[in-house]
């Protein structure tokens, strides 16, 4: 460990803004195609106390190509906004991380967790996980890079060991063996998403896990999975006692979700969304994606009108 480097990390801690956020806070999960800056600003409008970007890869930040440098720009109205990196290079995440740094990111947080097939074929992901000398390697690596601002991780329950041939062995590695094996770095915050690589958006979370996560580790800790409505947010808070909530798919459709959770938590109750305000976000939305991309972002919008206008009289002729 680079001990100069990692005593200026070390010190930042104490000044992260992971700290100023409320109990419970409510975070915009990483999401491939979904959380660009037009989807973040949208979040931080509605409720989400900080947001992340669109993973990105350590690769394409170290080669410069074009669309990993476009996801290290934000908007100002963003922050707190923590840009998400994911590989397995460690002396391209200690590159990534200086850049992220400079470009003013509030902090950076390395993705142990992602499950999609492109990600896991080229060892990045959750796959990492299966590798702990690798996953500890990438953490130095990071921390080392990063003196100025936090660092933090995303994983999940579980993800079963390989053989030579790929073959999934009965053996697995869980989230408590990365929590061990990275146990003297100073991480800021940890989210855990309570499904296994093997199921992974199906079943109840392993809340047991998430708890045991919390118990063990210093930091903060973020639940993630399952979380669509106000009383699955209620169920994980009460289940596990985590510091916040990641929301991802829950809210495709549904940015006001983050202003109810919190409205339910504080009051026990909350309020629908009225269809005219649906169609004021939706608007405002497409609005906002032609101003930063173009008509490309009117393009990517319509996945964003399906899901606004989903179940509602007519939605089908409007996708069409």
């Amino acid at each position: 460990i680079d001990s100069r480097a990692f005593f200026c990390y070390a010190l930042s801690m104490q000044n992260s803004f992971w700290n100023n956020l409320p109990r419970p806070f409510l975070m915009l999960a990483p999401q491939s195609g979904v959380t660009d800056s037009a989807f973040r600003q949208l979040a931080m409008r509605n409720g989400a106390d900080v947001v992340f970007t669109e993973f990105t890869s350590v690769d394409g930040v170290a080669y410069s190509s074009t669309p990993s440098l476009e996801r290290l720009k934000f908007d100002a109205s963003e922050h707190p906004v923590v840009c998400q990196i994911f590989g397995n290079k460690p002396k391209f995440f200690f590159d990534a991380a200086k850049k992220v740094e400079a470009a003013g990111f509030d902090g950076v947080d390395i993705n142990f967790g992602c499950p999609a097939k492109k990600v896991v074929g080229n060892q990045g992901g959750v796959s990492c996980m299966r590798n702990l000398v690798l996953v500890r390697n990438i953490v130095e690596a990071t921390c080392n890079a990063a003196t100025k601002i936090p660092v933090s991780i995303k994983i999940r329950r579980s993800i079963k060991l390989v053989d030579t041939n790929g073959k999934a062995l009965p053996q697995e590695h869980t989230a408590l063996d990365l929590l061990e094996s990275i146990k003297d770095f100073p991480i800021a915050a940890i989210t855990i998403h309570g499904r296994s690589y093997e199921r992974p958006f199906t079943g109840d979370p392993d809340f047991a896990m998430i708890a045991e996560v919390k118990k063990r580790f210093s930091g903060l800790v973020i639940g993630n999975g399952g979380l669509n409505t106000v009383t699955d947010a209620k169920n994980m808070l009460d289940k596990t006692g985590v510091d916040g909530l990641a929301l991802a798919r829950g809210i495709y459709g549904k940015p006001w979700l983050f202003q109810q959770i919190h409205e339910y938590l504080n009051t026990g109750s909350y309020t629908e969304k009225p269809w005219g305000d649906i169609v004021e976000t939706a608007i405002w939305h497409a609005e906002l994606m032609f101003r930063l991309k173009g008509e490309r972002g009117i393009v990517e919008m319509r996945k964003h009108l399906g899901w606004y206008f989903k179940g509602f009289p007519g939605a089908v002729n409007m996708r069409k």
